[in-house]
């Protein structure tokens, strides 16, 4: 085959693939990512997702609506709260083709593997409502049993807010090149108090729980700042640090997560990496088994 033949094949082909809609809807931009952060690592993708996803979403979830619970720190089971008002629904893994795509974009913006992740909140503020400072990894034995700690956000915007409803850092160091991806005037009284996003239809926030190390990270604490005007439709997918439908072990404090961790563990990682192999009892490492911490 002359090298021209295989220049007409390697285009014929490209443009098979251009055609494909999965393909194209996996397409990321880096060019289009900002960073927020780095303490927690946060980074904004402008026009991550298309008005054609945004709207689907929204109808989707429109009349299946419920108030909106957050994790007891303790049993770990689901609670109404007024730190959390805002109203919401899950969708199911790959429920429609459209659905699939935007999982499947997630998946490869983070390079994070998609039954890592929970089924997509979709989520409605009201005026006034809103989610006030708190962690996405967790504090119970009942919820890391499944999965694991959350490694991941990726919080999409499906709507404009004309004020209010930002998302909010209050304890993260300020990234030295870009201290918030709207200016002080666009943000609200609260979106002043960190590093913040501006709700935009088809904008999406990726930020991490865990520090690289595999750590809870305390900076990670953030808030859904009161909507003050308008409102304010989101979507959110937490991804965790393993199989979302694997359960790691007896209330989660009993059992290793990854494959590696007797290995890990015969090199002395159990001593010298004890926050990630052991843990503690209100937050199990990923290797207790092979650490004999049980």
């Amino acid at each position: 085959m002359t090298k021209l033949s295989y220049i007409s094949l390697y285009y014929l082909l490209w443009i098979a693939l251009i055609g494909h809609k999965s393909f194209c809807n996996s397409i990321i931009n880096p060019s289009k990512v900002k960073n927020l952060s780095w303490k927690p690592r946060a980074f904004v993708y402008e026009n991550f997702l298309t008005d054609e996803e945004c709207n689907h979403l929204i109808s989707l979830a429109k009349s299946e609506l419920k108030r909106s619970a957050v994790a007891d720190n303790e049993s770990g089971k689901s609670k109404l709260s007024e730190v959390r008002t805002s109203s919401g629904m899950f969708i199911p893994k790959a429920k429609d083709p459209i659905v699939a795509g935007i999982e499947e974009k997630i998946a490869t913006w983070t390079f994070l593997p998609k039954e890592n992740g929970e089924d997509i909140q979709v989520l409605r503020y009201e005026p006034g409502q809103k989610y006030d400072p708190h962690y996405d990894y967790f504090a119970d034995k009942v919820n890391i049993a499944r999965g694991g700690h959350r490694i991941a956000t990726v919080l999409m915007y499906l709507t404009d807010v004309e004020k209010g409803g930002e998302t909010v850092f209050p304890s993260a160091e300020e990234s030295p090149h870009r201290r918030s991806v709207s200016t002080d005037r666009d943000l609200s009284e609260c979106g002043r108090q960190g590093p913040a996003v501006k709700p935009r239809k088809g904008d999406a926030l990726l930020f991490y729980s865990l520090t690289p190390d595999a750590v809870p990270d305390p900076m990670s604490l953030h808030a859904g700042c009161p909507v003050d005007e308008g409102e304010k439709w989101s979507a959110t997918k937490w991804i965790h640090v393993d199989s979302f439908d694997k359960i790691v072990g007896s209330e989660g404090n009993c059992a290793d997560t990854n494959e590696n961790c007797e290995r890990w563990a015969s090199l002395g990682e159990c001593t010298k990496n004890p926050e990630y192999m052991v843990g503690s009892s209100d937050l199990p490492g990923y290797c207790r088994k092979s650490c004999k911490a049980c």
